[in-house]
Formats: structure tokens, C-alpha cells, sequence
């Protein structure tokens, strides 16, 4: 196939991002977010060399078949949900250049996005979660005091990744043991932490962060601060994770991302006598249907449990 330039493909993005920051007031993550899925869209049209006026339903859906076998820099296979929030992006950009009259009809109107398979979060049993605070407390190198902060403040107050490297020190109260929070949509809420967690946070910020500082050669205003004293990425506290888990040698059956320990928060309040609402306050949920999710682990949770006591194998 001939390659074709398709420069009017490209050319509105920048109208397209003063359009969610200006007219919808989308936040930087969420405008970041939306030009990402769109450009994934943009340049697939480059390389399958189509124009802005060629992209019909089997283009769509040749996009969409593509992205579901795209592997992640996880490693793992680009799921429906993804891909329904990539659709929902490029809705709303194809929505905007024909409002604006860039194009004369929206090619999107009638794609739908791939059903979502329920899939259960992964979360870490109470055991698990001593176990690895333990493991991770007898390591002996420099990082250690921050992972251990790190680990502490995510299971005891459920932060999202964002919310973890952002935190400033001003947002921690140390005399009160909570803090506050700036979450989606710039709406704030109020998260306490346990006694176990301010321990290890203030032996952090008086020992290590001090010494990352120094090593920066400035003050950081953020509180977590990665092994050259910058402020750390949500990439980077990934990394963290999976770097904890390797050197205290333990078996979680799949990989330790931030989001395990918040929904670990959320599963253990829950299997403990915890409200919904309650949880849904916490988390900084919208909507309690996300919260419900829940639920189900905690029954899953319960069933597996269970089947530890009792196993069905044959004599």
C-alpha cells in the first residue's frame, strides 16, 4: 500500500486540547490520557498509510483488533476495559472536529466498545500483608525505610498510584494522623493512617528523605522521593513494587502494583465489619458501583479461605 501523508489527522490535537482544558475543564492527567489514545488511533492511520476521510467501521474495528492483541510494557495482553476508554476518547475527539467542522461525519458514532470482562482485583490476605511488611522491614539497604513508608501508607489509606507520588508534605498531619487528599477531578477528601504508619513515615522523612535531598541539592515540596531525590513517577513507584518483591524473596502469584495494596485497603475494611459508603469515602470513589466491586473479592476471599480449612481432596 502507497504511504500518505495525513497531516490534517494530526493538525487539531492542540485545538482538541485547549477544547478539555479550557471549555470541559479536564484535569492535566485526564487531557494527557485522551491525546495518548488519541495519537495510538492517529498513528496506526499513518503506518496502514489511511486519510482522515478513508477511516470507516472495518478501519475501526481493524484498530480495535489490533489494540486487544497489543502486549503492555507489563507484559500482558491490552484488555476490553483499556480499549473501551481509548473508544470513549476518540468519541469525543471525532465528536469535537465535527463540531468544529473539521469533518463532515463522525466515524465513531456507531462503534461500540467491546463487551469488559469482570475480572476480580488482585488483593493480598492479612497474612500476606504482614508477611511482606515483615520481609520488607528486615531488609538492610539504603531504600529500605522509604519502601517500607511507601507500603504502610498505601495499605493503611488505600491511595491511588497519582495520589502516592504527589503527596506533598504539607498534605500529611502528622498530629492527627491524616491526610488530605486532592483525587480525581480535584476533589478532596480526608484518609487517616495507622499508628504503624506514622512510625515508619517519620523515620523516613527524618533519616533518608533528608539524605535524598541533599544528595538533589534542593527541598522537594513531595514527600516520596525516588534514589536521586527527584519527585517520583507513577512508572517509577511501579518499579518500586516489583523491585520490593524481588529483594525480599516472596511469592505473591502475580505482580505487586500499587493498585493491589489499595484494593487490598478497601477488601480487608470491607471482610472487617467496614461500610461500603465508608470505603466509598475512603477511596474517593464517584460512584458507589465501583465501590461494590468489593464485595466480590471479599466472597472470593471467603470461599478461598474456607477451602484452606476444609479441601475437598479424595482419600
Amino acid at each position: 500500500m502507497t504511504s500518505k501523508t495525513t497531516p490534517e489527522i494530526d493538525e487539531h490535537l492542540d485545538d482538541f486540547k485547549r477544547y478539555l482544558k479550557y471549555e470541559l475543564n479536564y484535569s492535566l492527567n485526564t487531557i494527557k490520557s485522551y491525546l495518548f489514545d488519541v495519537k495510538l488511533f492517529t498513528d496506526f492511520l499513518k503506518k496502514e498509510g489511511i486519510t482522515l476521510d478513508e477511516i470507516d467501521k472495518n478501519v475501526i474495528r481493524n484498530w480495535m483488533s489490533e489494540r486487544l492483541e497489543h502486549i503492555t510494557y507489563r507484559g500482558t495482553v491490552e484488555t476490553e476495559r483499556s480499549l473501551a476508554r481509548r473508544i470513549c476518547s476518540l468519541k469525543k475527539y471525532f465528536k469535537f472536529l465535527l463540531k468544529e467542522n473539521y469533518i463532515k461525519e463522525n466515524p465513531f458514532v456507531t462503534i461500540n466498545s467491546p463487551k469488559k470482562r469482570i475480572k476480580n482485583p488482585d488483593v493480598l490476605y492479612t497474612s500476606q500483608i504482614k508477611e511482606l511488611l515483615r520481609a520488607n522491614e528486615s531488609r538492610t539497604d539504603k531504600l529500605a525505610s522509604r519502601d517500607q513508608a511507601l507500603l504502610e501508607i498505601m495499605f493503611s489509606s488505600g491511595l491511588r498510584c497519582s495520589e502516592v507520588v504527589n503527596l506533598t508534605n504539607l498534605q500529611i498531619d502528622f498530629s492527627n494522623r491524616i491526610l488530605r487528599i486532592k483525587g480525581k477531578g480535584n476533589k478532596e477528601r480526608v484518609v487517616p493512617f495507622s499508628e504503624s504508619c506514622k512510625a515508619h513515615l517519620l523515620d523516613y522523612a527524618k533519616n533518608l528523605r533528608k539524605e535524598l535531598e541533599t544528595k538533589a541539592g534542593n527541598r522537594s515540596p513531595y514527600f516520596f522521593l525516588n534514589s536521586n531525590g527527584k519527585q517520583m513517577t507513577s512508572r517509577g513507584l511501579e518499579y518500586i513494587m516489583n523491585s520490593i518483591v524481588e529483594k525480599t524473596g516472596l511469592s505473591l502469584g502475580f505482580k505487586l502494583h500499587p493498585h493491589v495494596l489499595r484494593h487490598s485497603f478497601a477488601t480487608h475494611i470491607l471482610e472487617n465489619g467496614g461500610d461500603l459508603r465508608v470505603i466509598q469515602e475512603l477511596l474517593g470513589h464517584s460512584s458507589i458501583n465501583t465501590t461494590q466491586v468489593y464485595t466480590h473479592v471479599s466472597k472470593e476471599n471467603l470461599k478461598n479461605q474456607y477451602d484452606n480449612f476444609f479441601p475437598d481432596d479424595e482419600e
